[in-house]
């Protein structure tokens, strides 16, 4: 496999920091490989105390994203990831892992509109395929725990053709 397919396999399962050590040192392939994935690029020949600085910095860099999530509210949903819990108007959701995982997805992205290609590779990990079925069932479960349908949504929206988004219901 291309080092750069490798990258994108990667994320699509991890956020492990990754510096990409090479030979090549082409413009293109370098940003190729950072739209990959890769957290930095150098290029031999390299002393060891230059790419210990570079890991440093990499992994300084990652600790700042391991710091503890604030909770995401969109209207009366409150969810903590830390906890893994979601509460509606107060009251626990008893949500799957995966009913959380896609709950809190859209909910970092309120108003905006996401496709199911984009969650089966996001929430499932499924970088290449998967079935939008799948989607489509976590999201029944998941509004039928809301308290609403695809008929009469109000939090979950479907936009037909494009995907679906989370939305603030108002008063």
């Amino acid at each position: 496999l291309d080092g750069c397919e490798v990258l994108r396999m990667l994320r699509a399962v991890s956020a492990v920091p990754v510096i990409v050590a090479t030979a090549r040192d082409d413009e293109p392939q370098i940003v190729r490989a950072l739209d990959a994935g890769a957290d930095d690029y150098v290029v031999k020949p390299f002393s060891a105390a230059h790419l210990d600085a570079r890991i440093r910095a990499v992994l300084r860099r990652s600790r700042d994203d391991d710091a503890e999530p604030a909770p995401v509210r969109v209207g009366g949903l409150l969810i903590e990831q830390a906890g893994r819990e979601a509460f509606l108007d107060g009251a626990r959701l008893d949500l799957t892992p995966k009913e959380f995982d896609l709950l809190h997805y859209l909910a970092l992205r309120p108003g905006q509109v996401v496709s199911k290609r984009e969650l089966l590779t996001e929430v499932w990990r499924m970088a290449y395929g998967g079935a939008d079925k799948t989607v489509d069932v976590h999201l029944s479960w998941l509004r039928r725990k809301l308290g609403e349908s695809a008929q009469a949504p109000r939090y979950l929206q479907t936009v037909h053709g494009v995907g679906v988004k989370i939305v603030d219901p108002g008063p």
